[in-house]
């Protein structure tokens, strides 16, 4: 695929091996996403769901938010029937794009307005907005469901059969000087 036009992102080259995605661990997931302080979070917004990025901070392993005045995520400081807050999830990543190498990590759970005042005082000095709206309020994501996965190269052993690691020949490929009988090495056509 040597052709640009070909690609759906000229000038991105494509990974030299294969690529698995190796499951975190709730403990390590969290780890990586204290790391980084820009995520998305979705939730639903007129009964479908939305994404919105945002900054954000860990607070054990609560992920705390800032919110603005009349932000489409106003949405979410109303949980009605006195159910533990509104279900969002919440996504952050650092994958490398020349690389194709990096880690994802989404946790789901309720997400509630901070109403103790020395929390929410405690949030605004540490978390910044990065957008310039007066921030009024903070949202607080209790995580019940937390996963993720790191994307690494592929083991020689873990490529697929049928085919080969990047700069090689498939087996039965005119290059080995052998002929393909089709058969697949269990037995099975």
């Amino acid at each position: 695929m040597s052709d640009p036009t070909t690609r759906p992102w000229p000038g991105v080259p494509e990974p030299s091996a294969p690529r698995h995605m190796k499951p975190l661990d709730r403990g390590e997931a969290l780890r990586l996403l204290r790391s980084v302080s820009l995520g998305r979070i979705v939730f639903t917004r007129q009964a479908l769901p939305a994404v919105r990025p945002v900054n954000h901070l860990l607070d054990g392993e609560d992920i705390i938010i800032r919110l603005g005045d009349g932000a489409a995520l106003a949405s979410l400081t109303d949980p009605a029937d006195g159910r533990p807050g509104a279900v969002v999830a919440y996504e952050a990543d650092a994958i490398d794009p020349e690389r194709h190498l990096g880690w994802s990590v989404v946790v789901t759970g309720y997400a509630r307005v901070v109403e103790d005042p020395a929390d929410l005082r405690r949030y605004e000095s540490l978390l910044r907005p990065w957008v310039s709206r007066a921030m009024t309020d903070a949202l607080r994501i209790r995580p019940e469901l937390v996963t993720g996965f790191r994307l690494v190269s592929a083991p020689v052993d873990a490529v697929p059969l049928g085919t080969a690691p990047a700069g090689t020949a498939p087996a039965g490929s005119a290059t080995t000087g052998t002929a393909s009988t089709g058969a697949s090495p269990t037995g099975a056509a």
